[in-house]
């Protein structure tokens, strides 16, 4: 269930598992597809396995750009990919699931407990609806950056 504090949406991809993990577990080309996630980059070099850190950096209209660091929490090669900003704070994943045509991709986001108590250590009284706008980006960001994906997993 959608709730403020997740949100998930899903689409089939004409590519393999397999292709498509390795295409999101290369966060170095998130860029390519999400709509505020313009760079990424591996803190330590040893790309995505459970434990790492990368860093991300983001930008919005009307926003200074800014930089979170996540650390992958999930990096099962063909089934699921996932990382959670701040290492305690908002996690992000992607499952993939073989379908007739091609993959199923679920991505996901949850501001987990730790977060929600950051956006009210940092908000206040306003922290509701900052976790508000939060989620109505994730929900229509996640639709944008599943389809950037699956035009470029199918047409590259």
């Amino acid at each position: 269930m959608d709730t403020p504090l997740r949100y998930a949406d899903s689409i089939v991809i004409a590519r393999s598992p397999a292709d498509l993990y390795d295409m999101v577990a290369d966060v170095t080309r998130m860029g390519e597809w999400s709509p505020v996630c313009k760079a990424c980059w591996w803190d330590d070099g040893s790309g995505p396995a459970e434990g790492a850190w990368f860093t991300g950096r983001n930008e919005l209209p009307g926003r200074d750009p800014w930089e979170t660091r996540s650390q992958v929490v999930a990096a099962s090669p063909g089934e699921e990919f996932a990382f959670v900003v701040g290492g305690t704070w908002t996690r992000w994943g992607y499952t993939f699931t073989p379908v007739a045509d091609g993959t199923l991709v679920t991505e996901s986001w949850e501001m987990l407990p730790a977060g929600v108590r950051r956006f009210d250590d940092r908000y206040g009284p306003d922290a509701p609806a900052q976790v508000r706008d939060r989620f109505d980006a994730a929900r229509s960001g996640i639709p944008k950056t599943l389809a950037a994906l699956k035009r470029a997993a199918e047409t590259g």
